[in-house]
């Protein structure tokens, strides 16, 4: 039976980054929120919907996914309202760490990619019938 309401997601049901390195994301920044409570302190967060054009998981949407890699952060948190655009990679490990989730720059042809996935995926807004 059907209703009018969003299941919740399951927790944990975010965004697998390792699921998804190398491919390439579409991210529609929402916002930016600080000082939210997790199970391993406070953190702050760049909420999104994330779009897996290519590579693992291609075809996947992660709708108002909430983003706490620090380096992802400071990618994409200037950009609300905006879409940015870049293929998910892995920067130098630190001693003790493990190396930060970053997106390094889109190619040409990921541009490309990024803009016929959009050109399909928009919904489509009809005009208003015209008065007789």
């Amino acid at each position: 039976m059907s209703n009018m309401f969003a299941t919740p997601a399951a927790p944990g049901a975010g965004i697998k980054w390792e699921s998804v390195k190398g491919s390439l994301l579409l991210i529609d920044v929402k916002g930016f929120q600080a000082g939210i409570q997790t199970a391993y302190g406070t953190s702050d967060a760049v909420e999104a919907d994330i779009h897996v054009i290519d590579g693992n998981g291609k075809g996947e949407s992660y709708e108002q996914t909430l983003i706490f890699p620090k380096l992802l952060i400071s990618q994409t948190k200037s950009a609300v309202g905006q879409r940015v655009l870049g293929r998910l990679g892995q920067g130098q490990a630190k001693s003790g760490q493990s190396a930060p989730w970053l997106l390094e720059e889109a190619s040409a042809a990921d541009v490309q990619l990024a803009e016929q996935w959009v050109k399909n995926n928009q919904p489509t807004v009809q005009a208003p019938a015209a008065p007789f």
